[in-house]
């Protein structure tokens, strides 16, 4: 194994020090290969756009467990940063300044956000939803779209290096239309849940609404707007955190 120190964990990889000013996430054993494969593909594929992201340099492969090589971000997570400082008004205009940017791009070659939404409410054990029907007749009647969505936009996914926000984390990105990427950001910010580990949970859990509202405003947009969406994807999350 040739990596470095371990500089970084998730849920669904860690992330070690690599040479040449890089890092490898490196994925749990038993994470399935094509779910990586995807994430590569989806960071090759905005690799050209017009934000602030790192580069991606390829697959790493060791025994039966796999990683990606991507550029070294320098800085903090903006989650630590507004721990750390408190300044939720800061935190959110970072937050809608890179969204802003990342929105303006078209996702033509992405996965639609219908596709991935259906699949995870068809994929839900019929013991967890007893409203499924209604939920994919309401997503059908979402507006469709072309707008790069990141699908895992929050705080933990973002980095402050010397005052510039960096967007990472390409898992879930796809096209759609504006809305639906503000009210995944919305949903993540207030209802995922907190991990039961996580140092300043207290703090975490008093600050979530606020800094939705300040994010909202900032983006120009109201919960009404985001309303139907967020009832989608309050049920098809089941399918991503099981239990």
């Amino acid at each position: 194994m040739d990596y470095g120190k371990l500089i970084g964990t998730g849920l669904t990889a860690k992330v070690y020090e690599w040479k040449d000013n890089k890092v490898l996430k490196l994925f749990h054993k038993g994470y399935p290969r094509e779910a990586i494969e995807k994430e590569l593909y989806n960071a090759r594929a905005i690799a050209g756009l017009d934000f602030a992201k790192p580069g991606v340099y390829g697959l790493y492969t060791f025994g039966k467990q796999y990683g990606i090589i991507y550029e070294r971000v320098k800085g903090q997570s903006l989650l630590e940063w507004v721990i750390k400082t408190g300044d939720l008004k800061k935190c959110a205009e970072y937050m809608a300044t890179l969204h802003k940017q990342i929105l303006r791009n078209k996702g033509n070659k992405l996965p639609d956000y219908k596709d991935f939404l259906r699949n995870n409410l068809l994929n839900i054990p019929a013991k967890q939803v007893n409203n499924r029907k209604e939920i994919l007749e309401l997503l059908e009647k979402l507006q469709n779209g072309n707008i790069l969505c990141h699908g895992d936009f929050h705080p933990g996914n973002i980095f402050i290096s010397e005052g510039v926000p960096i967007v990472i984390d390409f898992m879930n990105i796809c096209q759609g239309p504006f809305l639906y990427d503000v009210a995944r950001t919305v949903f993540l910010l207030e209802e995922a849940p907190i991990p039961a580990g996580a140092e300043n949970k207290d703090l975490l859990l008093q600050f979530r609404r606020a800094l939705t509202d300040l994010y909202l405003k900032e983006m120009e947009v109201n919960r009404e707007q985001l309303e139907d969406y967020l009832r989608v994807i309050k049920v098809a999350r089941l399918a991503e955190c099981p239990g």
